[in-house]
């Protein structure tokens, strides 16, 4: 998967895709990243970060964790934030604050600040990067004498699809 730019109008969780493919291509992207690191992608994190990626809706703790459970993968809250902090920080995957869950990062090799397009219609997420979301922000906030920490954006609004059917 790579980066959003104008010549990719629409992420992929709002427009046809193989998923299947999506899907495995971030698993093996994590799996090598996190072998660079020397990190251990254990599985219980490693599912996690499957689970995350089923689908482009984000999904809070409790619900991965009822299939943590489900699958007899752990059954209380600590193994499921251990698992989503060590994604987080190794840059696998992104919470979505406003909807207090979690989606997989769209392109965890790179560095980048996510900011995220909401679907309020189908519950998709797509993650995008836009220097010009972060330097506009930047410098609003440098003009104020204040130096932004991290620049996340979470823009609700319709896909292209649930506009489309409302026609």
């Amino acid at each position: 998967m790579t980066l959003n730019s104008t010549s990719d109008p629409a992420p992929r969780a709002f427009r046809s895709h193989d998923h299947a493919q999506c899907q495995q291509a971030a698993l093996e992207r994590a799996a090598q990243i996190c072998a660079e690191r020397g990190a251990r992608l254990t599985p219980v994190r490693q599912r996690v970060l499957e689970i995350l990626w089923e689908n482009h809706q984000p999904l809070g703790a409790y619900a991965v964790l009822d299939r943590l459970r489900a699958e007899n993968l752990g059954s209380q809250p600590p193994v499921v934030y251990r698992a989503l902090d060590f994604l987080i920080e190794h840059g696998l995957a992104h919470k979505v604050v406003s909807l207090n869950a979690y989606v997989g990062c769209a392109h965890p090799a790179q560095p980048h600040i996510p900011h995220f397009l909401i679907c309020t219609e189908c519950q998709q997420v797509a993650e995008i990067s836009s220097a010009a979301i972060s330097d506009g922000i930047n410098q609003a906030a440098a003009q104020r004498g204040f130096r932004a920490a991290a620049t996340p954006v979470e823009i609700p609004g319709q896909c292209a699809s649930c506009l489309a059917q409302k026609d």
